[in-house]
């Protein structure tokens, strides 16, 4: 199979897990290439995710580095085997590659737990709370590009209500829940949708009111994606520049406490939902 050229960012995980399962056997990448029969070349392009790795190499490579977890390495092989040709392929193009990362993740997820403090989860908002936002980002998008990311969002959203949807825990500050963004018209549509889609059995919406007072990471927004195993999570957060994330052990512990400090402070799913009402009645 060719190299890739813009290698996903599930992609890019298979080949940074297979090189800290090697570097940590004291494997070297010259060993591992005579393991599996390549050259050195190609082991460096299959730990940058470049280039793919059978399921046979993988499990060669994972016995050789004394790797006996099995369940890991079965949830590598799964990974390493996608062709991550889902319904995103359709935006390549025409939006970031870590757009399209965000879906294809969103996608493979056993579980999301998401924190937002000043805006409402993107696989919750209205359209007209979403078209709001992409027309109010500098400098402008032209109508056709506000009507791509539109369009995008609302794809997304079908995640939470397919066949089998992983389960979604929601955090949001009441400083999210009080922006009119859009007027106060779209921000009663706004609330009502949130309690609606509250009533999901896959899905807890908890809210963090003012009065919780401090928390770790006041003004981040955080998508934590659980994978099959722990080892395989995955953290998103947003920066200026475009989405980035994240899957260094330290790095999925500290927002895996961030997130359970935000769930200890947050009201109950009755009380948030009692909450949001009282807020749509002061609209």
């Amino acid at each position: 199979m060719p190299p890739r050229t813009t290698p996903s960012e599930r992609q890019k995980r298979v080949g940074s897990e297979l090189r800290k399962m090697r570097v940590a056997a004291g494997m070297s990448a010259e060993h591992a290439a005579g393991l599996l029969g390549l050259d050195r070349a190609k082991i460096s392009n299959i730990e940058t995710g470049i280039r793919t790795i059978s399921a046979e190499r993988l499990r060669t490579l994972a016995c050789n580095c004394a790797c006996s977890d099995t369940a890991y390495i079965e949830a590598l092989v799964d990974m390493a085997g996608t062709n991550g040709r889902g319904w995103w392929e359709r935006y390549r193009g025409t939006l970031s590659q870590g757009l399209l990362d965000i879906a294809e993740l969103e996608s493979h997820a056993v579980r999301m737990r998401t924190t937002h403090t000043a805006h409402i989860p993107g696989l919750l908002q209205t359209s007209d709370h979403a078209l709001e936002l992409f027309r109010a980002v500098l400098p402008p998008l032209p109508d056709h590009e506000s009507a791509l990311r539109l369009a995008y969002r609302v794809e997304r959203q079908k995640v939470l209500t397919s066949e089998h949807p992983p389960e979604y825990v929601g955090i949001v500050h009441e400083a999210a829940l009080r922006m009119q963004f859009g007027g106060r018209n779209v921000a009663r549509g706004q609330l009502e949708h949130l309690l609606k889609a509250s009533e999901r059995p896959n899905l807890k919406l908890l809210v963090v009111p003012f009065a919780a007072g401090t928390f770790p990471g006041a003004g981040q927004t955080v998508n934590y994606l659980e994978g099959p195993v722990p080892q395989l999570d995955t953290v998103q957060v947003d920066s200026s520049h475009g989405p980035e994330f994240l899957g260094d052990d330290a790095q999925l512990s500290k927002y895996r406490s961030h997130l359970d400090w935000l769930e200890r402070i947050a009201l109950s799913t009755e009380a948030s939902r009692g909450f949001i009402r009282r807020i749509i009645n002061d609209l």
